[in-house]
């Protein structure tokens, strides 16, 4: 079945990508119960998987989730994690959008679910309907991002700004069919101005000059959607590389160069900031900025200025050098 977006040339230039803080803890509940494909997560799963247990039991809403989200198809509320309104909108920001929910509309939005998927415990349903119901997953969800995402979330947050900086770019630069040929294998771009995407459900959607919001996941290896027209239409999409880490520097090079410096380089097969690349290496901003300015002035790498950012990015002596 195919999902159609229809778009206008107006579309174009409203588009924008984001980042969200709230819908990636979301994702990352998924995966950790196994209702997603953990792929490169899968040491990041088993790291966390008791305190993930921990937290089930102190919290049986995400218990109760599954009935309602995480599932194929359009049987998902929005509630919990909807589009962000901004490019970068911090999680406690979403977190107070989220809680601000009336719970008439989470109980609509639950209902129209569960008339859609097989029966639940009576339990399930009742914890569901209950009034305290917008509370209760924002508590858990709190939970989830302060005792787990958090952790971790510098080095994803870095990987999803490349993500954006590269696919915007193309966006601006060539247009919807550079920017989606390679989003996934069930996103097409048909000539006339037409988005198809592959999904258990089918429809047709008119973004009217309203553009498109593009959200990248770390942890989604699939398409998902939100085209209900109480929120922006968006679209999520996995990072490129599933916040997989580029294959280690060779052994000599890390010895000619020090071993930082060396994955630098490699981390270098896409531009990034001195800001990401000490998320991705775990270093702090400052020791990384001393690896760059070395690399730099031996030409390994060069710098451009981007708004009020420098972009790194290898140069051809610098490929030469991680390659040969």
């Amino acid at each position: 079945m195919l999902v159609t977006i229809d778009v206008v040339p107006q579309d174009l230039m409203a588009s924008r990508f984001a980042i969200s803080p709230l819908i990636e803890t979301m994702h990352a509940q998924w995966v950790l119960t196994g209702r997603y494909r953990a792929g490169a997560h899968g040491p990041w799963v088993a790291r966390w998987r008791e305190t993930y247990r921990e937290l089930v039991r102190r919290h049986p809403v995400l218990r109760a989730a599954g009935a309602v989200s995480g599932n194929r198809g359009d049987a998902n509320v929005d509630f919990i994690a909807p589009p962000p309104t901004a490019v970068d909108v911090p999680f406690e920001a979403e977190l107070a959008a989220m809680r601000a929910t009336p719970p008439a509309q989470a109980h609509a939005e639950i209902e129209r679910v569960l008339a859609k998927r097989p029966p639940v415990a009576r339990w399930v349903r009742e914890l569901l309907l209950g009034p305290e119901v917008v509370a209760r997953f924002a508590d858990a969800y709190e939970a989830l991002w302060t005792e787990i995402l958090a952790h971790d979330w510098p080095r994803l947050r870095a990987i999803l700004q490349r993500d954006v900086a590269y696919r915007a770019g193309r966006l601006a630069a060539y247009g919807w069919q550079a920017a989606l040929e390679d989003l996934s294998p069930k996103v097409h771009w048909r000539a006339g101005g037409r988005i198809e995407i592959e999904m258990s459900s089918s429809g047709t959607h008119r973004l009217g000059g309203k553009g498109l919001l593009f959200l990248p996941s770390a942890f989604m290896e699939t398409i998902g959607t939100y085209l209900e027209d109480d929120w922006p239409y968006a679209m999520v999409y996995p990072a490129r590389g599933l916040a997989a880490a580029p294959a280690p520097p060779p052994r000599d090079l890390a010895a000619l160069i020090g071993r930082s410096r060396a994955r630098i380089l490699a981390e270098l097969a896409e531009p990034a900031t001195t800001t990401q690349l000490a998320a991705l290496l775990g270093q702090s901003v400052g020791t990384a900025g001393e690896h760059i300015a070395a690399l730099r002035r031996t030409g390994l790498i060069t710098g451009t200025r981007t708004g009020r950012s420098v972009l790194y990015a290898r140069t051809p002596l610098g490929d030469a050098l991680l390659n040969g």
